[in-house]
């Protein structure tokens, strides 16, 4: 693993924070983060002790929170949000929390939304700006999306930080997943080029989890809390029919975490699907037999598959279409089983009812639940003041239960997925009951 996770800084921080916090440990008062307070990355004796053997320092990440020194004065202050990508659980959330952060902790009154992702950074699209206040965003996190709106696809660098050039914006915050954080990197690197002072701060949105070293991201909770009761009414519908079996598609293009946890969160799923495995359909151990003794034994069954699983087994896939995002967009892996199942079941004359769900969109566009409120204002609170301390093109995440600062390229350089050796995917398949290898 990179060993550097230092985080950029536009320069010295010499304005006294309006925070009035400590910095004695004792007197019942949060104290300032010192700028070299790290939280370690391996927690184990094993790793503390190869970092012995070897007479290195361990992977650490700096600590997140509140400065007790400012780069920049909040009076001078002209913040933007911008929020890309899909839809996910919470981003209004984090909208209102930086704003309120902005206003309450630092006296920030200039502050704006940018309409409809990096598209609105491109004055071609003739978007323009909307003012953000307490009064204004006070009641959006009852609500699901993003009053920001949202948008794919990447736009010309230089445009967009000659936006915030022009528009005098000296602190961006991005709300998205992998490739807005690749963007943000980018026009970080730009006004690095240009020898500007503008921050530029990244907060993790991806509703697969599947954001590199960090915990979670923001709206994967809601996700799967969301799903529960549809793996509840899909198992209903399992049983309402002799030999009946419900498929329900979630979310997750290259990593299962919705999918295995909304199967942990609700036990009546028999199997489940992910992109990190690979499976059969044919043979003893394929997914068909091992689907057929699950009905010859109780006569229902329930599959939960994420979107990414099984895509090898899908012919006709020559022809690679990706998104505006550059992700390759896959072939529907749930329509595919419902077909496959079908076939077999005909060709065995075993009579069976299949029911296909696919609540993606219901649930990528939900309100976020109490704990992802709680976490997303956490995030932007720490996201306002790492810039406010003028560092800029990190990330703001949390590693083994602490919030610390990412160097953006640390986190988008590969994307986290299940380990099949790990305890988690072991409790999954301790609760579906389904075998190890389906090959």
């Amino acid at each position: 693993m990179e060993k550097n996770f230092t985080i950029i800084s536009l320069g010295e921080a010499l304005i006294k924070s309006p925070l009035g916090l400590s910095k004695i440990q004792g007197d019942n008062i949060y104290n300032f983060i010192p700028d070299d307070e790290r939280v370690l990355n391996n927690l184990s004796l094993k790793g503390f002790n190869k970092s012995k053997e070897e007479n290195s320092d361990p992977v650490c990440f700096e600590k997140a929170g509140p400065r007790e020194n400012l780069f920049f004065e909040p009076k001078n202050v002209r913040a933007a949000i911008v929020t890309c990508g899909g839809l996910c659980p919470g981003i209004n959330n984090v909208i209102r929390s930086i704003v309120m952060a902005l206003h309450y902790f630092y006296g920030v009154e200039d502050i704006i939304g940018i309409p409809y992702g990096y598209e609105g950074l491109n004055p071609e699209k003739e978007r323009g700006f909307i003012q953000l206040t307490p009064d204004k965003v006070k009641d959006i996190h009852e609500f699901g999306g993003t009053i920001l709106g949202s948008s794919r696809g990447a736009q010309r660098v230089e445009v967009m930080v000659d936006t915030l050039v022009d528009n005098k914006i000296n602190i961006l915050f991005t709300i998205g997943g992998d490739g807005t954080l690749k963007g943000t990197n980018a026009i970080g690197m730009e006004i690095a080029k240009r020898g500007l002072n503008i921050s530029v701060v990244g907060i993790p949105k991806t509703i697969d989890n599947d954001i590199d070293l960090i915990d979670k991201s923001f709206g994967f909770e809601t996700s799967f809390d969301v799903a529960t009761p549809i793996l509840r009414d899909a198992h209903n519908e399992a049983m309402g029919a002799y030999n009946g079996i419900a498929i329900v598609k979630l979310m997750g293009r290259d990593s299962g975490f919705i999918a295995a946890s909304a199967a942990l969160s609700k036990p009546v799923v028999n199997f489940v699907l992910v992109p990190e495995m690979d499976f059969n359909l044919e043979g003893e151990n394929g997914l068909l037999q091992l689907l057929k003794k699950r009905l010859d034994q109780k006569h229902h069954a329930v599959i939960v598959v994420a979107e990414g699983a099984g895509q090898s087994l899908i012919k006709n896939q020559k022809n690679i279409i990706k998104d505006a995002s550059g992700n390759i967009k896959h072939n529907d892996i749930g329509i595919f089983l419902k077909d496959e199942i079908s076939k077999y079941f005909k060709k065995n004359n075993q009579e069976v009812t299949i029911k296909y769900i696919d609540p993606s969109y219901i649930i990528r566009s939900a309100a976020a639940n109490a704990s992802d409120s709680v976490f997303c204002s956490r995030l932007a609170y720490h996201a306002v003041h790492g810039a406010m301390a003028g560092k800029t093109r990190f990330v703001v995440g949390m590693v083994n239960g602490k919030f610390v600062y990412l160097p953006i390229p640390a986190v988008v350089n590969n994307r986290k997925k299940i380990d099949l050796e790990s305890e988690f995917w072991f409790a999954v398949i301790q609760s579906t009951g389904q075998s190890y290898t389906m090959k």
